[in-house]
């Protein structure tokens, strides 16, 4: 008579089988590989220069001894993997290299006019949210049913043509009318709260304008829903159906595109900076390429690109916070 040899099942570790463990790792994997795509695309941007670049940002009459000591800060005198080790290395410990133009390192050069940027994109991005939400559902509210045609029609001509003027030419336009015709406020600097009026308008205005058609649509959605017909056949306000029940889903759908314009809107700060001669980074990426300041450059470009995939995985959790269903049940 033979024995039969059993074997346990093979089982998965249990916290394998955790929704919001798998969540964090795919989201967390799908990061990583886009951070090591723009590292690399950052580093291969100084290599597709055509020519010599310490040459091209030295100039004709700079000495084979000063351009080779540039390569050698630059990291450029060795073959091309040595050099992306040696890059990949330096990022690990904050060390983006020197920049040629101001002589010290990139890294200071960027951190000192980075809050700028930042104070100026978020605070567009605050004024984006609050015109947005609260003009969309007025709007939705209004023309749901094909009630005031013309209100919808005026809504979506406006708001087309606000999304589609670009953010520095909307701000030329307000310097010439508030600040060239009517004086009413400063154009240039960062002197106090004032200025941040027009450069945070020319940024806010088109996103507004694409959140609040956002809200509007999602909003009607949410209204003829089956839990909003519940509402109303429980005799609930109209009022306390909108703002308790069918805004805060309509808003959940919006809150995806925002996280995305949050992070354009710091990347587009660069062309609206230089219209305003606000001191953030866009001043200094416009510098830094005319004098082919090549570190600074990189790390400029990192360090917006980066912030905009952060952005993204910072509104992914949220939004899977809100809504596990929309997100955590990805496989």
């Amino acid at each position: 008579m033979s024995e039969t040899a059993t074997f346990p099942a093979a089982t998965t570790p249990a916290w394998t089988r955790n929704r919001w463990v798998r969540f964090a790792v795919r989201r967390g994997g799908r990061l990583l590989v886009s951070l090591w795509v723009l590292v690399t695309a950052a580093f291969l941007m100084i290599h597709l220069v055509p020519g010599d670049p310490v040459r091209a940002a030295l100039g004709p009459t700079a000495s084979a001894q000063l351009i080779e000591q540039t390569r050698v800060n630059l990291g450029l005198d060795g073959p091309l993997i040595e050099q992306y080790v040696r890059f990949l290395g330096g990022l690990l410990v904050g060390d983006l290299g020197t920049s040629i133009q101001y002589r010290l390192p990139a890294v200071e050069v960027i951190g000192a006019r980075l809050p700028a940027t930042l104070a100026l994109g978020a605070a567009a991005f605050v004024v984006a949210v609050v015109i947005a939400v609260p003009l969309g559902a007025a709007v939705a509210v209004l023309t749901r049913r094909e009630r005031n045609r013309a209100v919808e029609l005026g809504f979506a001509s406006t708001s087309v043509v606000l999304a589609l003027i670009p953010d520095f030419v909307l701000g030329v336009a307000l310097v010439w009318v508030f600040g060239v015709t009517l004086q009413w406020l400063p154009v240039a600097g960062a002197s106090g709260p004032a200025s941040y009026v027009l450069p945070v308008l020319a940024l806010a205005v088109g996103p507004a304008a694409i959140l609040a058609r956002i809200v509007r649509v999602e909003l009607l959605a949410a209204l003829d829903a089956d839990y909003a017909r519940t509402a109303r056949a429980k005799r609930l306000t109209g009022r306390r159906i909108v703002l308790r029940h069918a805004l805060p889903n309509a808003v959940t759908a919006a809150l995806t595109l925002g996280g995305l314009l949050l992070g354009t809107m710091i990347a587009g700060t660069v062309l609206v900076e230089n219209v305003f001669a606000w001191p953030g980074i866009g001043g200094t990426v416009s510098g830094s390429i005319l004098a082919k300041d090549y570190p600074v450059v990189q790390g400029i470009v990192l360090v917006l690109g980066a912030g905009v995939l952060l952005t993204n995985t910072v509104v992914d959790t949220i939004l899977a916070v809100l809504d596990p269903r929309s997100t955590i049940g990805e496989q």
